[in-house]
């Protein structure tokens, strides 16, 4: 490719893109694609963007030609509507998506390295995720210092420490 890629922080506003990056994730897998609609109505995938920068959300944009092509951020989810990678009380739960052109170009890994930083920056010790058995991303959150802390149907639970 020869468009490179550039980082910002998410803002307010980028509230429709991270929609289509929770899509993206849920539809990982090839030939199983779910419609839009279903994932981001679904109270799964919803907790992700559900009044988009409250406080203790944080994300980071990728963007080419000023249009966005990856995402990843994180919330802060309660007890009481937990995320599927939820280990405790302030572990903020990562969720990362990135258009499949740009896959495998370093830019999930980007992403991911730059919202540990700013997670770690902001004191967090432990950020955490969720990802479907099968899923090659598992490959790419171990190289990154993510452990299974937990499994559950069909899906891993995996926590990096940011000490």
């Amino acid at each position: 490719m020869a468009e490179t890629w550039t980082l910002r922080a998410a803002t307010q506003g980028d509230g429709l893109f991270l929609g289509d990056m929770v899509v993206e994730a849920a539809n990982w897998r090839a030939g199983a694609a779910r419609p839009r609609h279903e994932i981001l109505t679904h109270p799964d995938h919803r907790r992700y963007l559900a009044g988009w920068m409250r406080p203790g959300d944080a994300g980071v944009v990728a963007t080419v030609a000023d249009e966005p092509v990856g995402a990843a951020w994180y919330r802060m989810l309660p007890r009481t509507d937990p995320g599927f990678g939820y280990v405790g009380t302030g572990v903020p739960e990562l969720i990362i998506g990135v258009r499949p052109l740009w896959r495998a170009h370093g830019v999930g890994r980007a992403l991911l390295r730059r919202l540990c930083d700013q997670a770690r920056a902001e004191g967090r010790a432990r950020i955490c995720l969720s990802v479907e058995r099968g899923n090659f991303a598992q490959v790419f959150y171990r190289s990154e210092g993510f452990a299974v802390t937990q499994s559950g149907f069909g899906r891993d639970t995996m926590v990096r420490s940011l000490r």
